[in-house]
């Protein structure tokens, strides 16, 4: 059992998280609703506890985001409040129960491990009963890129195949990951996803494999890893083409005979969960040069999904477009209704060297300061995301959204540039490293715009 706390007070989420370590269940925490969201996509829970209060996103805002997302995990709101409409809004956006503090945390574990005892049973009826297959219509694209896709996750998604996603980054890798797992008979199982790049060289093992008590210091308990979490389920090791050579020999193992050994144990484990990776890499180059065994490479290309970049398939923009702003309208309240046919042109002219995440970021800026319903041409700032990735430009003097230009007024472009600091310093849960890199400047510039715009955070 594995529980989500999401609350800013870190006194509380480390009591908690104590509290909870006595009943052998194990526990993360985030301060705010954007970490948590963060935390949500990588790993698996069974149920989350989340504060009403918090900055950056509040509790009744993270918890609409959880059901659009479709996890299906209970939800317990906590409030210092206690205010009635607030638990009578929280059950309506999805929570199963509401605590007010101070609260007796005995009752609450009890309280957590009944929901999460009733949403299994759920889940094992709704596996019983199912006679109708889901389909691909998540997939966003009419395309007939898209359209192959969507076909090729049809054939196999009942397969228990090792799939190889591989596309530029951002093109959505990990949304067809989940759109396999959706599809599969293993859809009431897990989808954990892990990103190899994203976790330093030292500690991949370790989460992967999971440790016993001893294995190394530090290792004060027994921890599953990756691959028991997803039993049952889809295990998506993102940015495969990462994984060190060490490791690959062991990943190798694994893939062929189906089992783990934890570090410190002795018995190997054996693993029940699907293997999708993703990569941004050429592999097969890669192969050639030796910085990926080729051994290793066939066992994980027996299925492959090459998605295009967008630019590539611009006949997708509108459908792409109307999805974003909708998402976006639902988690900014807005009630922004398209774009303009200028708008929409200047989109199909853009080259979108950063796919569809660069859509999301250029729309998401346009809904923070839209003032009509539908979104013109001098709402987009395109000027910002046309640095091609891996250019020899020099990002660490200019600023991350760009330059200013006679389209915008410079206290717009400046409201615009501390919102997107503030919101990927949430995600981040302050780590400037992390938001510096998700905002492609360096971690220096970051702290100038910090402390230019007098941000207190």
């Amino acid at each position: 059992m594995k529980i989500l706390i999401v609350d800013d007070e870190y006194n509380i989420r480390e009591l908690m998280r104590k509290y909870f370590s006595l009943d052998k269940i194990e526990s993360d925490g985030a301060e705010n609703g954007l970490s948590a969201q963060r935390l949500l996509r990588e790993q698996h829970y069974d149920a989350c506890l989340i504060d009403l209060k918090m900055p950056g996103m509040d509790g009744l805002s993270l918890i609409t985001w959880i059901r659009q997302e479709g996890f299906r995990m209970p939800v317990i709101m906590i409030s210092a409040h206690g205010e009635i409409r607030d638990a009578v809004t929280a059950l309506k956006e999805g929570a199963q129960d509401y605590i007010v503090k101070p609260f007796d945390p005995e009752e609450l574990t009890i309280r957590l491990k009944k929901l999460i005892e009733d949403q299994n049973l759920r889940n094992l009826v709704e596996s019983e009963t199912l006679n109708t297959k889901k389909s691909s219509d998540d997939l966003v694209g009419k395309s007939q890129a898209m359209m192959k896709i969507k076909d090729i996750i049809s054939r196999i998604a009942d397969s228990p195949a090792t799939v190889l996603i591989t596309g530029e980054s951002g093109t959505g890798k990990e949304v067809v990951a989940r759109q396999i797992h959706t599809d599969s008979l293993l859809a009431n199982g897990p989808f954990v996803a892990i990103n190899i790049g994203g976790v330093p060289e030292n500690l991949l093992e370790s989460e992967l494999f999971g440790y016993e008590k001893g294995a190394f210091t530090g290792a004060v308990g027994r921890k599953p890893g990756m691959f028991e979490l997803a039993s049952g389920g889809t295990l998506f090791l993102d940015e495969i083409g990462d994984m060190p050579l060490a490791l690959q020999v062991k990943m190798l193992r694994v893939l062929q005979e189906r089992k783990i050994t934890r570090l410190g144990g002795t018995t190997p484990i054996p693993i029940n969960a699907r293997i999708i990776a993703a990569t941004n890499k050429h592999l097969e180059e890669m192969v050639r040069t030796g910085t990926f065994r080729e051994d290793l490479f066939y066992r994980l290309n027996v299925v492959r999904i090459e998605i295009p970049p967008l630019r590539e398939r611009k006949e997708d923009l509108p459908l792409l477009a109307g999805v974003i702003l909708k998402k976006l309208n639902r988690q900014m309240g807005h009630k922004v209704e398209g774009l303009s046919s200028d708008a929409l042109e200047a989109l199909r002219k853009h080259p979108f060297y950063g796919n569809v995440r660069e859509l999301e970021n250029i729309l998401e800026r346009a809904v923070i300061f839209a003032d009509t319903p539908v979104l013109k041409v001098e709402n987009l700032d395109l000027r910002s995301s046309s640095i091609k990735v891996g250019s020899s430009a020099d990002t660490s003097s200019t600023n991350c959204l760009g330059n200013q230009s006679d389209d915008f007024e410079a206290k717009t472009l400046k409201e615009i540039e501390m919102e997107t600091i503030i919101r990927a310093l949430h995600r981040w849960e302050g780590n400037r490293t992390r938001a510096a890199e998700e905002l492609q400047i360096s971690r220096r510039t970051l702290i100038n715009k910090i402390a230019e715009y007098q941000l207190d955070l």
